[in-house]
């Protein structure tokens, strides 16, 4: 279905009125990826992927950076074919020009949002707690004190929030030297364990059937959950109106961003398994957020990183969290201003100019999340959370693949001189595949996980409904007729995001 006059269809003109600064070159372009892609995924996911499969840690990690580089080779055929902000709802419109099939995979990475920013809580809280443990300021804590924490630490970001937070590209790039500095201590430590001749390497290919899965569910587990560590990369496309010269850069990029991120994660893989024993790896798939902790303190005896790290790690958290955050609220302020959610969500602060209840109802909605994962004591509550975000990003990946497709067949033959990047012609279908797959059921997801994410849409959903009474209600006050009403009748999009 076409869209040819909407917004979505019109980029201003090159240096007109509302076009944004290009201000981000190649290097800091790189740096956005990679800032974004490392964060919390790394410190939420591996003690549970350690406990599925032991010693071939790095398997899972390798497998899930293959899925998501497939979906990347999509989103650079889109995004270097069409140059304009607003990424996958940007994409799914152009391709079906279905406003509730637009609104459904934008309210999908809200939701993704809102869900990583309450993985990062809890893993910030572990981390916190951890650091002082280890520097002996207290003794060890229960979960209560730890969701305490995480609620505490979700309502300091909305204050954050309401305030206003300017995103600058500078400040990422020091967080990005911070996880970055973080990660090289764990490998560190990792490396002099192996130097020290203490560890058998021969373990990183020994598979450890922890759960009695057998090989094939155990690894697909495991590199559906790596999958949270991998997305990021995705929001880069959202810069792309303040990127210079973007079809030539984005495709080279991206491509080294998402390298650069599977290397630091499989070289962190490596050096658990060298500083840990099969028992070990097995034992802290039940230490929620805090396993590379406990590979500093154990690989570093001698040395004060351990008592650094992970505070390092909570600042490096923390700025996922915010980021997250940001841009749930944004998205869903920027919804309600174009009528697909109430209106009373796009209020702004009179001063501050802050969207004051978007921000309180993303909020809301991670507190409930944190208190309702945590409010089953058998819930692991960081693996159900980070693998909500999968399960929510991969619905979305599916989305961005089979549009590109949807896409790639109405533009037609391409002139051989075109710039703009094209992904091989079966690797869409091939993403879509596999997307599908880590989506489905066989995967062993706890079942609280689709709980989790059926709710979130579904909430979504009563609220487009909810929305679709009150235009109507507003059209029958204004004596227009009531069949004119449409959800999102401006037919644009939400304004761009930050990136996550």
């Amino acid at each position: 279905m076409s869209t040819t006059g909407t917004d979505l269809d019109t980029a201003p003109p090159e240096g007109g009125e509302g076009e944004l600064k290009r201000v981000l070159g190649p290097k800091l372009l790189l740096l956005f990826i990679v800032g974004d892609v490392l964060g919390a995924g790394i410190y939420a996911v591996t003690g549970e992927m350690a406990g599925m499969v032991g010693g071939i840690l790095w398997l899972p990690f390798l497998l899930a950076f293959a899925v998501a580089t497939l979906t990347a080779f999509s989103y650079l055929e889109l995004v270097t074919h069409y140059p304009q902000a607003a990424g996958a709802a940007l994409y799914t419109h152009k391709a079906f020009g279905i406003h509730f099939i637009t609104f459904l995979v934008a309210f999908a990475v809200v939701c993704s949002g809102i869900t990583s920013a309450s993985t990062s809580a809890n893993v910030l809280a572990q981390n916190f707690f951890g650091g002082l443990e280890v520097n002996g300021w207290i003794g060890p804590v229960d979960q209560g004190a730890v969701t305490a924490v995480a609620l505490g630490f979700m309502i300091l970001l909305a204050l954050i929030n309401l305030r206003g937070v300017g995103e600058s590209i500078k400040f990422n790039v020091v967080l990005t030297l911070v996880e970055v500095t973080a990660l090289c201590i764990v490998i560190g430590v990792g490396f002099f364990a192996m130097a020290q001749g203490g560890s058998d390497l021969s373990q990183i290919f020994v598979f450890q059937d922890n759960n009695e899965k057998g090989l094939f569910l155990a690894v697909t587990a495991a590199t559906s959950i790596a999958f949270f560590a991998m997305v990021g990369f995705e929001d880069s496309v959202n810069m792309v109106e303040e990127t210079k010269d973007p079809v030539r850069i984005f495709p080279r990029t991206m491509l080294t961003g998402l390298g650069i991120a599977v290397i630091f994660y499989m070289l962190v893989a490596v050096s658990a398994v060298a500083v840990l024993s099969p028992t070990e790896l097995a034992r802290i798939g039940e230490a929620e957020g805090r396993a590379l902790l406990e590979v500093v303190s154990k690989g570093s005896p001698d040395f004060p990183v351990d008592q650094v790290f992970p505070f390092l790690a909570v600042f490096a958290v923390a700025n996922t969290a915010l980021i997250n955050m940001l841009m749930a609220s944004r998205l869903v302020y920027g919804m309600a201003k174009q009528n697909v959610l109430p209106r009373s969500l796009g209020k702004v602060l009179p001063h501050r100019r802050t969207p004051w209840v978007a921000i309180l109802f993303t909020t809301l909605l991670a507190l409930f999340l944190i208190w309702y994962v945590t409010s089953d004591p058998e819930s692991n509550i960081v693996t159900n959370l980070s693998s909500t975000t999968a399960l929510l990003l991969l619905c979305v990946f599916a989305v961005v693949n089979v549009a590109c497709i949807v896409l790639r067949r109405q533009r037609g033959p391409e002139p051989a001189s075109g710039r703009a990047f094209n992904s091989p012609r079966l690797l869409p279908y091939l993403a879509v595949a596999l997307s599908l797959f880590l989506v489905g059921p066989w995967v062993d997801r706890d079942p609280l996980v689709y709980q989790i994410a059926g709710g979130l849409m579904a909430l979504g959903v009563l609220l487009w409904i909810l929305t679709y009474f009150l235009n109507r209600a507003a059209h029958r006050q204004r004596g227009a007729p009531v069949g004119d009403v449409r959800i999102g009748e401006d037919d644009r999009l939400p304004p761009r995001p930050p990136g996550r």
